[in-house]
């Protein structure tokens, strides 16, 4: 939402202009390529409380289809050959403690290198069973990593696209069988697998509880084991699938050289990338760029796997489909190609939800400006990495330390440009699969995703976090849950987790009912605290908390803000949710000493705090008075 001081009427005025300068760009709802532009994103979008679940480290529901030696190879993120004795980690091992197979791997490989052998056996059955806990906590939507069909943990290297992981399904050797039956290019014999329709029948749950789902694809590459460029390496040009791919030079068999070459993203080889109208070089920082995929086939395959999972019996409801997709590296895609497949998505679900992952310009100083991604004919919104580096600099004085007028500059500098119809969808985080978990990126006081590891910083703190960590955590998510734009939580960040930058941010969860062992071991051989593993349940229902605030009071989501108090020298903050009927103000007191604060109010009218902070003082016309301890917050509702 377009961020201002001034009373509502100002922030309508702004956001009609808006929209007109929108509607001028886009005459009479219209797109470039003449079909209908679905201009905003879905009214739910905006209501959405977002978890992030990656399966494989969710929880193991269903022993029996736990992945084997054969399942993971060809994971190029990975070492080969895979070890013989290679086994599943048990769930409960500490994180830095080697697995016996990793005797059988070269000496010097690194622990993450080492670690993305891993498997947990996380599976769909998990999150089946644990379906109950996340209508305990209270969130409304899911956003999966991906579950297509891939050797890795993570899922990025897509074995194929048009089916659920075989591990995560209840046949992994019969879903196997039935997909090599079928012709990857024709849809007419694609059939739903085991692990289709155990997601299918998550999916039907999911919704019978209110909660969407949004599915997680990299359209920018595939893997190596991908059965197009598995055929690509076997006929060479001769292949049908030959422009699929960034292929520079193919092999002479006249030679016995191998001379195929080709560009994998971020360099990976084992991401080989899909091949678009003009080679685009982003080491230098990436832009908003024009452009296609080359091969219509390889288009018509992507649209054909988004309509498989929106609509999937194909009767024209997407009411049985998922609600929307997550994007990876879309800024690494040409603007052209996500038109034409936002137009192919809303055609099928007008409703449907397209977040684009929109991260760097360049590392490590620049995000990238995601405005020109949220012009009403590409994403709905954007994961907001922009707002988690803005508030934890001013929360947690990382890397030094902001006032609150420079917050508040800052927040109107990000939404800069951007309409405040996308604003109220933005997807807030504070940690991903990418990035360090929370508690862990506000116990260390390095620059924002900085080397953010021991591997790469000797310094870096990887122990439990402190007593003082989880505090500045529970003032940065109250102005999570308060401010414009859908929050987000990582899986396993409300049970009070730690860890560093990917790969140690991806550690099974850690369900209450399992006993963990201790983390005793340092991965570099420093010293190290030994923490013990366990649920916290006090910051669970904080955010439950916060969770049914933020249901429960409509203005959180949808209402205008106005910044009602910005006290530089006692580190002071309140700003105002409102609409015609409501008023919800949250106060932050980010100094160390108890304060007591007078807050100019719009109407005369009572108000309750209902966080569970804070003594209301006195109340008089039009003002209020709180006392509140150093280092939290409250929120006030109006009566």
């Amino acid at each position: 939402m377009k961020i201002s001081h001034c009373i509502f009427l100002v922030l309508l005025f702004i956001s009609v202009m808006g929209c007109d300068r929108q509607s001028e760009k886009f005459p009479a709802g219209q797109s470039v390529s003449g079909t209908t532009l679905f201009e905003d994103p879905p009214a739910w979008a905006k209501t959405a409380i977002w978890y992030q679940i990656m399966v494989e480290r969710f929880r193991n529901g269903d022993p029996a289809n736990d992945p084997t030696v054969e399942d993971i190879k060809g994971a190029g993120s990975s070492p080969e050959p895979i070890p013989a004795n290679w086994h599943v980690t048990p769930w409960i091992q500490d994180w830095y403690r080697e697995d016996a197979y990793c005797s059988a791997l070269p000496p010097d490989l690194s622990f993450d290198y080492k670690v993305q052998l891993r498997r947990y056996g996380g599976d769909l059955q998990g999150v089946l069973d644990k379906l109950d806990y996340l209508d305990s906590l209270g969130v409304t939507a899911i956003y999966f990593n991906p579950l297509n069909d891939a050797p890795s943990l993570h899922k990025y290297d897509a074995r194929n696209w048009r089916h659920i992981d075989r591990n995560f399904g209840p046949d992994p050797r019969g879903d196997q069988a039935l997909i090599e039956k079928e012709t990857p290019t024709d849809p007419d014999t694609w059939k739903f697998t085991a692990a289709d329709q155990l997601f299918l029948e998550l999916l039907e749950q999911l919704h019978r509880r209110g909660i969407k789902v949004i599915l997680d694809y990299s359209w920018n590459h595939t893997g190596t084991e991908f059965w197009a460029w598995k055929d690509l390496l076997k006929e060479q040009q001769n292949s049908e699938y030959a422009d699929w791919y960034w292929v520079s030079q193919f092999d002479d068999p006249g030679t016995p050289e191998n001379e195929f070459a080709y560009r994998g993203w971020a360099g990976v080889a084992g991401l080989p990338e899909i091949k678009e109208s003009e080679y685009v070089d982003h080491s230098n920082g990436i832009h908003p760029y024009e452009g296609d995929i080359v091969s219509d086939a390889v288009k018509q395959h992507v649209f054909r796997v988004t309509r498989r999972w929106l609509d999937p019996n194909g009767d024209g409801d997407p009411g049985d489909g998922v609600d929307g997709f997550r994007l990876d590296v879309a800024a690494e895609l040409p603007l052209g190609f996500w038109r034409e497949y936002r137009e192919v998505v809303r055609a099928i679900n007008p409703e449907a939800l397209l977040i684009g992952e929109v991260w760097w310009e360049k590392w490590p100083d620049d995000l990238l400006d995601p405005a020109p991604y949220m012009e009403g004919d590409i994403f709905d919104a954007v994961m907001n990495y922009r707002w988690y580096k803005l508030a934890r600099h001013f929360f947690n004085a990382s890397p030094d330390a902001i006032t609150v007028t420079e917050f508040i500059d800052g927040l109107d500098h990000l939404n800069s440009g951007i309409r405040t119809e996308n604003q109220y969808a933005m997807m807030n985080l504070t940690a991903s699969h990418d990035a360090p978990r929370v508690a862990t990126s506000l116990f260390n006081k390095n620059k924002y995703k900085y080397y953010s590891s021991p591997f790469a910083d000797s310094t870096y703190k990887i122990h439990q976090p402190d007593a003082a960590t989880f505090e500045t955590l529970k003032l940065l998510l109250v102005q999570q849950f308060t401010y414009p734009g859908a929050p987000h939580i990582w899986a396993g960040d409300e049970m009070g987790m730690w860890g560093a930058d990917d790969p140690s941010c991806r550690k099974p969860l850690i369900w209450p009912d399992y006993t963990f062992e201790p983390e005793r071991v340092h991965p570099m051989g420093l010293e190290k605290p030994v923490d013990e593993v366990q649920f916290d349940h006090d910051l669970f229902a904080f955010y439950q908390r916060l969770i049914h605030i933020r249901r429960d009071n409509p203005v959180l989501a949808a209402g205008a803000i106005d910044f009602i108090l910005q006290d530089d020298e006692r580190q002071l903050l309140a700003y105002s949710r409102f609409d015609q009927e409501l008023e919800v103000i949250t106060v932050f007191n980010t100094g160390l000493e108890p304060t007591n604060i007078t807050l100019a109010l719009k109407k005369d009218r009572q108000y309750r705090e209902i966080l569970g902070n804070g003594q209301l003082e006195s109340h008089s016309e039009r003002t209020l008075q709180i006392e509140l301890d150093g280092r939290t917050a409250a929120i006030l509702r109006s009566e």
